[in-house]
């Protein structure tokens, strides 16, 4: 068992590097004020890149670990896939296939000086290269947090969001994806909460 009061204390950050990871720090925040841009095109729901990543990552985990893949992994990819749009804003679909977005030289820019250029960019490369089955496992995590948000729209009356679910379903590439996909299509998206408890329950509350 480590006694904290005995270990060895860490060699002191240089004043640039620490300066560079506060500044980090700071832009990774701004995920949560950077809206994800498709929902205008949807026409109901929205979320932040911040709200997107967090459960992005708790879908990797899941899928890793029905995988067996290397779910620390996972969770690096998920996390870090996005964290390029504090700088960027958030590409959707139609702005691509007008215009081009330098995610990779904009996630450089926000990890130089930081010591984690080469790890962070190795995760990049890993998520768009798509040839790792983690990487297949967090790309499929992105598309299964999509398809949460659209059966709640869907649900809530949005008919568009059916053609979205669609097209998302299509792109899913691991099988443990596609498995809980039909899960999430069929599923009351409230079912959760209201769907587990006695009916009843709701009328005495006890």
């Amino acid at each position: 068992m480590n006694d904290d009061s005995t270990t060895q204390p860490a060699p002191a950050l240089d004043t640039e590097r620490r300066a560079r990871l506060a500044d980090l720090f700071h832009e990774a925040g701004m995920l949560r004020h950077t809206p994800r841009s498709g929902y205008a095109f949807l026409g109901s729901g929205r979320e932040s890149v911040a709200e997107h990543s967090y459960r992005m990552s708790v879908i990797g985990l899941v899928l890793a670990r029905l995988a067996g893949a290397d779910a620390g992994r996972v969770l690096e990819l998920c996390l870090l896939h996005d964290l390029h749009e504090a700088r960027t804003g958030d590409f959707n679909y139609v702005n691509h296939r007008y215009d081009t977005c330098r995610a990779r030289d904009a996630l450089a820019d926000a990890v130089d000086g930081t010591g984690l250029e080469e790890e962070v960019l190795s995760v990049y490369d890993e998520f768009e290269a798509r040839e790792t089955l983690e990487a297949r496992l967090a790309r499929d995590a992105d598309q299964l947090d999509l398809i949460c948000n659209l059966k709640a729209e869907l649900d809530r009356g949005n008919a568009f969001a059916a053609q979205w679910l669609e097209s998302a379903v299509q792109r899913l590439r691991t099988p443990w994806a596609k498995e809980l996909a039909e899960e999430l299509l069929t599923a009351d998206h409230n079912r959760w909460w209201y769907g587990r408890v006695d009916r009843q329950w709701w009328v005495e509350r006890r």
